[in-house]
Order: C-alpha cells, then sequence, then structure tokens
C-alpha cells in the first residue's frame, strides 16, 4: 500500500506525493514525516502577524519584569552602587542579605505575615463558598435583589467602612494584634462570592440532586459534592486573597502598634522610616527587604497560574 503526503505547490496548493508504503497511525505521524522531508511547512511559518505578537508579547514581559530585576540586582550592591542601574552589579556582595536580617526582626515579621495569610485565605474562601452555594443552589425569592445587595457592597469605598470597623475592633480590644488583620474575612468577600457562584451555577444539578435522593443532608451535599467540584473556583479565590493579605499595609498601619506584631508590608514601611526618606538612607537594605518580601508571592502565582486561568475561565461560563 502506497502512502501519500502534501506538499507546497507553486501557486499554494497541497500537492500529494507518494510515500514508502507502511502502516500509518496517526495524522501527527504523517505530518511529522512531510515535515522531516520539507514538504509540507507548519502554519506558523505563513502567518508573520504570529510572530509580531509574539514579538509584542516579550517586549511587555521584559517591560513589566524589568522593575523586579533591576530589584534583585540592587540588593546584590554596594550602597555606593545602588541606582546606577546596572543590571549586572560592578561591585557583588552579598552583604546586604546578612545586614537586613540583623537590622530587622524579619524573620518575626515573615511569620506573622504566613499567620495572617494563613488565616484569611483559608477563612474567606470556606465563608465566601458557604454564601455562593446558598445563591447558586437554593431557589427562594428575593435571591437575586439580595445577591444584588452583595454585589453593591463592592462599590462601597474601603474608607467608608474604615472608622465604623476601627471603633468595634477597639471596643473589642483587639487593637494592637493581629487578629483585625484576618478575622473581618469571616464575613466573605462580595468578589469571591460572585466569582464562585459563577462557577457553581455550571455545575450539574443533578448530581446534587442525586445525593439528596441518597440521603446526604444540605451540608454533606456541599461539603462532600459542590466543594470539590468547585476547586479551581476556590483556588482562584485563595490564590488572590493570599496575594491581597501578604501586601495588605493599610489595615497594618491602622492596627498595629508594636514590632513584634508588624507584618512584612508594614516592617518594610518601618525600615522606610529608619533606613529611607529622613533616615540614614542605607537604601541597599530596604531593596533586599523588598525582595525578600516580594519572592514568595512569585512563588505562589508560579504554581498556581494554572488554577487560576482554570478559574476564572470556567467561572464565566454561565451567568
Amino acid at each position: 500500500m502506497t502512502h501519500a503526503l502534501p506538499h507546497s505547490a507553486p501557486d499554494g496548493d497541497y500537492e500529494m506525493d507518494p510515500l514508502p508504503s507502511g502502516p500509518l497511525t496517526t495524522i501527527a505521524e504523517v505530518r511529522e514525516r512531510a515535515e522531516s522531508r520539507g514538504r509540507l511547512r507548519p502554519e506558523r511559518h505563513r502567518h508573520p502577524m504570529r510572530w509580531l505578537i509574539m514579538a509584542a508579547l516579550v517586549v511587555l514581559s521584559v517591560v513589566f519584569a524589568y522593575p523586579f530585576i533591576w530589584l534583585i540586582s540592587a540588593s546584590f550592591k554596594p550602597r555606593s552602587d545602588v541606582f546606577d542601574n546596572r543590571l549586572i552589579p560592578q561591585t557583588f556582595t552579598f552583604d546586604n542579605y546578612v545586614t537586613v536580617w540583623q537590622q530587622a526582626p524579619l524573620a518575626l515579621w515573615l511569620v506573622n505575615t504566613v499567620v495572617v495569610t494563613a488565616l484569611a485565605a483559608v477563612t474567606v474562601t470556606l465563608s465566601s463558598a458557604m454564601v455562593a452555594w446558598g445563591f447558586a443552589y437554593f431557589r427562594f425569592r428575593g435571591r437575586g435583589f439580595l445577591f444584588g445587595l452583595v454585589l453593591a457592597t463592592m462599590m462601597l469605598p474601603g474608607a467608608v467602612t474604615m472608622i465604623p470597623t476601627f471603633l468595634i475592633w477597639n471596643a473589642l480590644g483587639m487593637v494592637g494584634t493581629l487578629v483585625p488583620l484576618w478575622a473581618q474575612n469571616l464575613f466573605g468577600s462580595a468578589f469571591y462570592i460572585f466569582l464562585i457562584r459563577q462557577f457553581m451555577l455550571a455545575l450539574p444539578r443533578d448530581l446534587f440532586d442525586a445525593a439528596r435522593v441518597d440521603g446526604a443532608s444540605q451540608w454533606a451535599v456541599f461539603w462532600r459534592v459542590a466543594l470539590p467540584l468547585s476547586r479551581p473556583a476556590l483556588a482562584v479565590a485563595l490564590i488572590f486573597e493570599v496575594q491581597a493579605s501578604w501586601t495588605d499595609l493599610m489595615r497594618a498601619l491602622i492596627y498595629l502598634r508594636d514590632d513584634t506584631t508588624f507584618t512584612v508590608p508594614r516592617g518594610l514601611k518601618s525600615l522606610v522610616d529608619a533606613f529611607g526618606f529622613g533616615g540614614e538612607w542605607h537604601w541597599e537594605i530596604i531593596v533586599t527587604a523588598s525582595v525578600i518580601a516580594t519572592v514568595p508571592m512569585i512563588v505562589v502565582f508560579f504554581l498556581g497560574q494554572r488554577q487560576i486561568v482554570h478559574g476564572v475561565s470556567a467561572g464565566g461560563i454561565k451567568g
């Protein structure tokens, strides 16, 4: 049996050339043999616009990555060379990474931030999922109106609720502790409720009805069926809140008083006050601490980028 493969003719059409006989099991194998003989060029070679798009993406990636690359480079420079704009340090030193641990309780700040971030991310994800499940699964009068009220809270500026919230925590005696930085998430977030609800609406309702027929309680349906199926949306909410809590400076400035309770953003602010403007102008310490504070978030987004894309795209399937 003789197989024929296409090759490019002068007029741009494909002609068929015979190949040696033999079983060809897949289209990929046919294409691989043809390309190996130079008879069939990949489609990308016939679309210059694709190369232009790729070049533009590379340029934009470099533009967005440059500040962090500069930050890393500056962290390995002595004080006199921090702002020389060389990406490769003329004088390479690790002393900044030793000094920053000596000048500030950075390890304690990192521990405080990890605790606050973990509690804030877990509580807001679970509480938002519960509310989202109620709006997605149950049918009751006024459901659309109540959901609209939840979404309307996103239009309230944070400054509107800042003082009343502070008065509440002050009355509870929690000012100066880490509790106000994460306990507010026990009541969910409008954005995460919307995101998870949209994902749950796309889940087959027959699965939940079948679980109810099998005798599962409402809580069992939510915990054993809905939550496992909603993992992509939950992962998005978790990662977003990790980033938001890790970089939260405003609440740390409002509620934290002692440097033993500082989080990383609040600690960096104290370093800027001590070694930056109005201080000793040791910017090499500040940029080094900034690198240490930024690297964990880059790792989190690198590990969770697939879940972010999947969760956001799947959450918009059904409105």
